[in-house]
């Protein structure tokens, strides 16, 4: 009788009751077939595969993997049965916290893998021994660290920088770069002073303050963010392009206010008016405000990017490199940008991160068009023989040589040693 009387009602609601429906509920209903159109089209983006298998016809099989520790300084270290090698650079303050992740869950589960398979090698390591449950900076900053050293290696093998390993065109050969004050517990006159100096040092076309306290902190001084936004349009004018990131500062009503206030000095987007895990709240904020919203330096999930795009939560997305695990992953994030209409500027966090994410930049269409510049870590010496990695009138040059494009000075390397698996650790 219950199984007759659901059929019967499903029937009715499928053949009439729709007709019956209020006009807000008929609208409800064709936003939902839309939606679920944008989710198919996100999904189409997410299932092509990112990594160019096609430029190595034979295996690379992955013969060793070695994390390298010298103080503060984490490398990692990946051999073929070939004898091909490649290294990368870890976000080391990220590192300090997790390398036990990387030698202890990770790595072994590369050994004898095809480097060719990267991609699904990555995602079988993120269900092996569960570690789905370390999702987040515990496991992706180990395995973008991983990624890069694998990138690297192919790229060496192929001749191609990492773009080409995930692009079949350069998109990006140059680089434009805005510049970022991170002071926020400085007056705004202060903080003015300083920026002026980096835009002059690095003869940067854009910029970006921070508002705010963080994460809803209450910021210090009092007032400073309405005193900041105005004095920098004032002081730059309208010719210089400017970004304001809050670092989740507000709640909804606070964060359109400021949202508002942005807009009014011309400002290009608004980076994490809430924090950066109210989805639904960052929605709230970017349809009240008629500029940008930026935000997915936190994220470590590509189902949440799925939802922020297709629910138009973000119209900028951030994935940051190493956070988010990767060139692969964070290609996806941009490729479901691209397929929405929406402009990806990934966030860039510590070591080489910079380089990682110019070469990034290089490979996606839908790049923004200034990407911010903190430089490269002084205390990791290398050679790059086809860019300075430095600014020029604004402007950085990727990297054309194999893999990452730069070579670690030997000695430097040397000075590292390897870090060992915990002894009698088991498997689960």
């Amino acid at each position: 009788m219950k199984s007759n009387r659901r059929h019967f009602l499903a029937t009715a609601l499928a053949g009439s009751a729709a007709a019956a429906l209020p006009a807000r509920a008929r609208a409800a209903a064709r936003s939902t077939a839309s939606l679920e159109a944008r989710y198919a089209q996100l999904d189409v983006a997410l299932k092509k595969p990112v990594l160019r298998r096609e430029l190595f016809p034979s295996p690379v099989l992955i013969a060793s993997m070695e994390l390298l520790r010298f103080n503060h300084s984490f490398l990692c270290r990946v051999r073929s049965k070939d004898g091909a090698e490649g290294i990368s650079v870890s976000n080391n303050s990220q590192m300090m916290s997790t390398y036990p992740i990387h030698v202890n869950r990770l790595q072994s589960f590369f050994i004898g893998k095809d480097a060719r398979d990267l991609e699904a090698v990555m995602e079988e390591a993120y269900v092996h021994q569960s570690n789905y449950k370390l999702q987040s900076l515990a496991l992706w900053v180990p395995m973008a660290t991983i990624e890069f050293a694998v990138l690297d290696l192919l790229g060496r093998i192929a001749q191609k920088p990492l773009g080409l390993l995930i692009s079949d065109t350069v998109h990006h050969p140059t680089v434009q770069v805005y510049r970022a004050n991170g002071e926020r517990d400085n007056s705004a006159e202060e903080v003015m002073r300083n920026l002026k100096r980096q835009v002059e040092e690095s003869q940067a076309r854009a910029l970006k303050i921070k508002i705010g306290g963080r994460m809803s902190h209450p910021e210090f001084p009092a007032g400073r963010s309405e005193k900041l936004i105005p004095m920098v349009r004032n002081e730059f004018g309208d010719r210089m392009v400017c970004y304001a990131d809050s670092n989740g500062s507000y709640d909804v009503a606070e964060g359109i206010t400021f949202g508002r206030l942005l807009e009014e000095y011309k400002f290009a987007f608004y980076e994490e008016p809430v924090p950066f895990d109210w989805y639904e709240e960052t929605k709230a904020v970017a349809d009240a405000v008629g500029l940008p919203v930026a935000g997915g330096e936190q994220e470590a999930s590509l189902h949440a990017f799925r939802w922020l795009i297709a629910n138009d939560g973000l119209d900028i997305v951030q994935p940051d490199v190493y956070y988010f695990g990767g060139l692969i992953r964070s290609t996806k994030v941009a490729r479901m940008a691209a397929a929405m209409g929406k402009t990806c500027v990934p966030h860039i966090s510590g070591g080489l991160g910079y380089l990682y994410m110019i070469h990034f930049v290089s490979a996606i269409a839908n790049a923004g068009p200034f990407h911010e510049f903190k430089g490269l870590s002084q205390a990791i010496p290398f050679e790059c023989k086809t860019s300075s990695l430095k600014t020029d009138g604004g402007v950085v040059t990727v990297p054309t040589g194999p893999g990452s494009g730069i070579e670690i000075d030997p000695d430097f390397i040397k000075k590292h040693t390897v870090v060992k698996r915990d002894a009698g650790r088991a498997d689960e």
